[in-house]
């Protein structure tokens, strides 16, 4: 460990839970801290439709001995999350950590490390300039322990992790041993009633056994960001869909439009769609094909259609 006296690092800021917006999610949790200190900025809250809202917060957590594999899971989520304003949390340790506060900064993005030391200290020590530049880009290194407060690693850091997923809307796990510490962080944010994201591993790797653990417990299987940010942006996606399921509906044509939409009803018998289109037998047939042919519709055989 390794106390902080670089002039960059600003002066420590002393507040409970209640005291920002961003926080008061902690004042929720079981073993609520009475205290937070940190350095840099806490997340402001964001406009949209007129209102202020939270912003949308994920923590990132895995082992410290990550493989290639997990570094590309860890860093791609981060970043991809970043870009649509979401906050990331993790704990500034050596692995998936760290990589996650790395993908986040990349993508301009802000980012909270929650300390299981004294706010003072930074470990690990090789993380100091991380910290740093978490501070520079508008994030915050936090701790609910006090400039030169003795603590007990074996415990504190586990403490830590209340806050980790306490602060967050979704935790997802990219890489975790049997016995990970990661696993208390998903442990905590079940107990708090939030969605725990666990990366699916090779069963062989020891630093997946974890994440294939909680997923037989009911994690959901993260794939992709897009897991996330349908999770976190529900109404985004439901827009879209719809737009996309409008697309997906207009042909090339005035007579395919209509074959597709009525195929969208639910109409699945040609003669059934001849009868409600109007469209003359060999109107129909010569636009069947084509849709066929564009893979926008499939036989069913028995002059019956489906959309693809």
């Amino acid at each position: 460990m390794s106390t902080l006296s670089n002039n960059f690092f600003t002066k420590i800021n002393q507040i409970s839970p209640l005291d920002h917006n961003f926080t008061e999610v902690l004042s929720t949790i079981a073993l609520k801290p009475k205290t937070l200190y940190f350095r840099g900025k806490l997340p402001k809250n964001m406009s949209k439709n007129g209102k202020q809202i939270r912003p949308k917060t994920v923590a990132i957590v895995g082992s410290r001995h990550n493989t290639k594999y997990g570094e590309e899971v860890a860093y791609q989520l981060a970043y991809e999350l970043a870009k649509k304003h979401v906050i990331i949390v993790s704990g500034l340790a050596y692995g998936i950590d760290s990589i996650g506060h790395r993908g986040c900064l990349d993508a301009g993005g802000i980012t909270v490390a929650l300390l299981g030391t004294p706010i003072d200290q930074i470990y690990p020590r090789m993380h100091q300039p991380l910290a740093r530049e978490i501070i520079e880009h508008g994030g915050a290194i936090m701790s609910e322990y006090a400039p030169g407060e003795l603590v007990y690693p074996q415990t504190s850091f586990l403490q830590r992790n209340r806050l980790i997923s306490g602060l967050s809307d979704v935790v997802v796990v990219v890489e975790a041993a049997e016995q990970s510490g990661s696993l208390n962080t998903a442990t905590h944010a079940l107990n708090q009633g939030k969605e725990v994201f666990a990366v699916p591993g090779n069963i062989t790797n020891p630093y997946s056994q974890g994440c294939n653990k909680l997923i037989k417990q009911g994690a959901i299987p993260y794939t992709a960001p897009k897991d996330v940010l349908e999770f976190l942006f529900p109404e985004d996606y439901v827009k879209r869909r719809k737009h996309m399921k409008q697309q997906n509906l207009i042909g090339d044509t005035d007579v395919e439009t209509l074959i597709l939409t009525a195929l969208s009803e639910g109409l699945r018998s040609g003669e059934e769609i001849m009868d409600r289109t109007h469209l003359p037998p060999e109107v129909f047939n010569e636009a069947t094909t084509l849709l066929e042919i564009k893979s926008r519709i499939r036989s069913l055989g028995a002059n019956t259609w489906g959309l693809v």
